[in-house]
């Protein structure tokens, strides 16, 4: 399962821009993000609280990093990671190879917002630092919903930006001014100026747990993370 499993469906429009910028992905995400991703993953898996044989779907899984740690938290169970962005799946299918999980990690280019999987296929899906990059999040939510089995687990993982306090000030100032230029300096690409707007334009928690709810979704936990940089939003499939 070394080789990247391609599926006809339609690119995001976000996919070619992290063409541009896969190579050094990982590396600037762990610059720019103080390397707290590493610990909002890990906070992922915890709530997730994941059986061993687990089936699970990553969505814009990217170069594979959220994909790595479900796949060591599943040690007779399967994931599959989905992207947009050819470049990253490949950056990913060199990651999986080297930690020896390519046996149990299918990756798949794909659209979020038409999943190639079935009706309940899946124990639990996941999509960090992706759904603010889809088109029609709506549609992107009730795709989660439909490919994930009653009772089995949703996390949405998102960067926001703080609104009060000093830690607000601080993380804005952040988002707003260092990321796009340091971004842009250690990736000789402009495209991280597209993440300061991106983040500025995504709604906030209780505002984007309401489209949850809208579109197929039992929200069970908002949960902010450092200060409300990031919100882990974790739900179920509603039941028919």
């Amino acid at each position: 399962m070394n080789d990247l499993v391609k599926v006809e469906s339609a690119k995001l429009g976000s996919g070619q821009m992290f063409d541009q910028i896969a190579p050094r992905y990982d590396f600037v995400n762990r610059v720019i993000s103080l390397g707290l991703d590493k610990r909002w993953r890990r906070r992922v898996i915890k709530e997730l609280g994941l059986a061993p044989d687990a089936r699970i779907l990553d969505v814009a899984t990217g170069t594979g990093d959220l994909a790595v740690e479900l796949a060591r938290a599943v040690p007779e169970g399967h994931v599959i990671g989905l992207d947009p962005s050819t470049q990253m799946l490949s950056v990913a299918v060199q990651k999986m190879a080297k930690l020896g999980l390519a046996e149990r990690v299918t990756l798949v280019e794909g659209d979020a917002q038409h999943l190639p999987q079935a009706n309940c296929e899946i124990d639990a899906a996941t999509i960090a630092f992706g759904i603010r990059n889809v088109p029609d999040r709506a549609l992107g939510l009730r795709e989660l919903a439909r490919v994930v089995r009653p009772g089995g687990r949703i996390a949405v993982l998102e960067l926001g930006e703080p609104q009060s306090g000093f830690f607000g000030f601080a993380a804005r100032f952040h988002t707003r001014q260092v990321v796009p230029r340091l971004g842009a300096l250690l990736s000789g690409k402009r495209e991280y100026r597209y993440l300061q707007t991106s983040v500025a334009a995504f709604p906030a928690p209780e505002v984007f747990a309401q489209l949850m709810r809208d579109n197929g979704l039992e929200v069970q936990k908002i949960i902010p993370l450092t200060f409300g940089v990031c919100t882990l939003f974790i739900a179920t499939p509603k039941e028919a």
